[in-house]
C-alpha cells in the first residue's frame, strides 16, 4: 500500500513538473479569440473602405456632373457608368447611383428640376428635397448625386448580413446657373 501511494505520489510530481504540452494548451485556448478579432478586424476595415469608395463615387458623381451646361442622354449614361470604375474593386452590381438637379426658390425650398439614376429610382420633377440650411440659397440650383453600395461582409463572421451604405454629395453648377436635361 505504502508503495502504491509512493508510485502515484512520484507520478503526481512528474506531472506537475511537465511543461511539454503547455504551449499548445494555451495556444488552443487561444485561438477562438486570435480568429475571431483577425477576422473582425479584416470585416471591418473593408466594410470601412467600401463605405470610403461609395462616399468618393457619389462625390465624383456630382463632380462631374457639375462641369455641364447641358447634359444629353450619352452624357448622362456616361456619368452614371464612371460610378462602376470608381467603385472598383468592389462589385459594381450592388451600386445605386442618382443624379438630380435641385432648384431652390425664393423660401429656401428645394425641389427637383430632372433625376437620372442607375440601379436606383430616379426622384420624380417636382419633389420637394430637404437639404442642409446652409445650401438653401434663395434663387439657385444644386446637383444632388445619391449613392448606395448593399456591403455583404467576406466571412460573415463578426459582421453579419448585408448593410446599406448610404452617401449624398451636393455642389453648384460651374459652368453656369443651372444645368440643362435634354433628351437627345
Amino acid at each position: 500500500m505504502n508503495h502504491a501511494k509512493a508510485n502515484i505520489a512520484t507520478a503526481m510530481k512528474r506531472f506537475i513538473g511537465e511543461c511539454r504540452g503547455v504551449s499548445a494548451v494555451e495556444f488552443a485556448l487561444l485561438l477562438p479569440m486570435m480568429m475571431t478579432l483577425f477576422l473582425g478586424s479584416v470585416e471591418t476595415s473593408q466594410g470601412i473602405a467600401t463605405d470610403r469608395k461609395v462616399s468618393l463615387t457619389a462625390h465624383a458623381l456630382a463632380d462631374i456632373a457639375t462641369q455641364y451646361t447641358g447634359i444629353t442622354n450619352a452624357d448622362m449614361s456616361n456619368i452614371l457608368n464612371a460610378g462602376s470604375a470608381i467603385i472598383a474593386p468592389y462589385a459594381a452590381n450592388e451600386l445605386t447611383e442618382v443624379i438630380s438637379e435641385l432648384s431652390i426658390n425664393a423660401q429656401g425650398q428645394a425641389s427637383v428640376v430632372w433625376s437620372d439614376t442607375l440601379g436606383g429610382t430616379a426622384r420624380t420633377a417636382g419633389q420637394v428635397v430637404n437639404i442642409p440650411s446652409a445650401l438653401a440659397v434663395p434663387n439657385s440650383y444644386l446637383i444632388l448625386a445619391e449613392t448606395q453600395y448593399s456591403y455583404a461582409p467576406t466571412y460573415g463572421y463578426v459582421l453579419t448580413g448585408t448593410i446599406t451604405l448610404n452617401e449624398q454629395s451636393y455642389m453648384l453648377p460651374r459652368q453656369s446657373t443651372s444645368i440643362a436635361r435634354t433628351a437627345t
